[in-house]
């Protein structure tokens, strides 16, 4: 990699993802949603994780209409999942694929906006639950088909909140925190693990659903949309960012 490369202007060629399996986690809406498309249209096969099957379902058929690889519907409602749930969703990958080329941590929700002192705390373990413990979870359970991957990838949305605390993000901007820190952890862990690398993406403000939540009066058409913010991750989940591990990545400057 020169140091004059910027993955934010990333354009790999089309089939450069071929033969790569990727789980992509939040992938019905938003980010994962661009993402995963990307992906496959770069020649990966996706499996498709979230919380809605029609949803799901959707993102699927928009793969197949466009000629990429059929992909994998495993939905899951992470805020409701248990130890087998998590079990039971790697035990398909294997059985369908017998390894992992990549893992996007990408699913999470905002909880609410308001000072500490007023926090709701099953709010607070939820959005813990969900943006946190539940990546930690999935990556335990996947991280045995990384291993059996030649060259894996694993991958966690954070935000600016999760690097410098603001006022009002409560348990959001603690849980992206921790997810820095679980990253940061694992990538340390795998250092000597050649085949499995462990990076952080910040997508900046993104025109999503979760950030019409937080910011209900902005002007949406100002915010970058999902599609500008896909370099970075694809770069990431593919053979060409090789031997990069343990860094945080801004998609936009």
């Amino acid at each position: 990699m020169s140091n004059d490369f910027d993955p934010r202007r990333y354009a790999p060629p089309r089939d450069r993802l071929a033969g790569r399996v990727i789980l992509v986690t939040g992938a019905s809406d938003g980010i994962g949603r661009a993402v995963a498309l990307a992906l496959a249209a770069h020649g990966a096969t996706v499996a498709l994780h979230g919380r809605s099957q029609r949803k799901l379902e959707k993102v699927y058929d928009a793969i197949v209409a466009a000629g990429g690889p059929q992909p994998a519907l495993l939905p899951l409602d992470l805020e409701k999942a248990v130890a087998q749930d998590y079990d039971a969703l790697a035990d398909a990958l294997q059985r369908e694929f017998g390894r992992l080329d990549g893992l996007l941590h990408n699913a999470s929700i905002l909880g609410t906006r308001s000072p500490l002192v007023h926090f709701d705390v099953p709010t607070w373990c939820r959005v813990l639950h969900v943006n946190l413990t539940a990546a930690f979870a999935l990556t335990q359970v996947c991280l045995p088909l990384l291993l059996e991957s030649q060259d894996a990838s694993v991958v966690y949305t954070t935000s600016s909140v999760g690097s410098r605390g603001r006022a009002y993000w409560g348990a959001y901007s603690v849980s992206k925190f921790g997810t820095e820190g679980l990253a940061q952890i694992l990538a340390d862990e795998l250092e000597n693990e050649r085949n499995v690398r462990v990076n952080l993406v910040n997508p900046g403000a993104v025109r999503t659903s979760m950030r019409a939540l937080a910011y209900p009066a902005e002007d949406y058409t100002r915010l970058a949309t999902p599609d500008q913010v896909v370099p970075t991750y694809l770069w990431l989940l593919g053979p060409d960012s090789a031997g990069v591990s343990g860094r945080r990545f801004d998609c936009q400057s």
